[in-house]
């Protein structure tokens, strides 16, 4: 009896170690179907939580940024695992307020897709600077991030609510990647995170050309 109650506590354990990542990849999942029963303006709808919430999903470029900090955060380790992913979204909200104000800010596309290259090759490195280096790091990043999000709020949105949306969207995508991060623990997942790295920073090098490719001028 005592042997088949030990294994039922570890099927257990196994399976509760996975809930995190599955519970992630559910709830992205279903935002397309959040999307197509709140499609209304207003506080919700148009404009307001469900647009914020889906914002950073629909591009690319502020996926693998999000999903970068948390694959950094994993490898720096307590305290920045959290301490990352938490500070993102609040500099990052600073950085919403500005481009709903209207504040110029240049080289928005440069800084995002500049932060792709810069997270990925920190992640594809290995790199451990101190905390207050990555810190730095990514709230430059999080205001390029957040002013291109409050740029783009339409005219008729709740700027609170899709806010609101957004940030909880980014923290997803950071725990994501903290959910990765996981794979760490053994000698082949290690790899694999330094090369979805390598991949992040790849990206980045893509979203940079596309942009100096289609600045004004750039013909020329």
């Amino acid at each position: 009896m005592s042997r088949l109650r030990y294994r039922r506590v570890r099927v257990t354990q196994r399976h509760g170690s996975r809930l995190p990542a599955c519970l992630i990849a559910a709830t992205l999942v279903a935002m397309p179907a959040l999307v197509n029963a709140h499609t209304g303006a207003g506080a919700a709808g148009y404009g307001g939580f469900i647009s914020g919430l889906l914002h950073p999903v629909t591009g690319l470029d502020h996926v693998v940024a999000m999903v970068a900090v948390g694959l950094w955060g994993a490898i720096l380790g307590a305290p920045a695992i959290w301490a990352l992913p938490i500070a993102f979204p609040l500099v990052m909200t600073f950085g919403a307020v500005l481009g709903v104000l209207g504040v110029p800010l240049p080289g928005i596309e440069t800084g995002i897709a500049a932060s792709g290259i810069v997270l990925g090759t920190m992640v594809m490195l290995n790199a451990r600077p101190p905390l207050a280096v990555a810190f730095s790091l990514i709230s430059v990043f999080a205001i390029f991030h957040g002013h291109a999000h409050g740029a783009e709020l339409p005219e008729s949105g709740v700027p609170v609510f899709y806010a609101a949306g957004f940030v909880i969207a980014t923290g997803l995508l950071h725990l994501s990647g903290i959910a990765l991060g996981l794979l760490l623990r053994w000698p082949a997942g290690r790899v694999a995170v330094r090369g979805t790295g390598a991949c992040i920073a790849a990206a980045g090098v893509y979203f940079l050309l596309s942009a100096l490719i289609s600045a004004p001028g750039a013909g020329s």
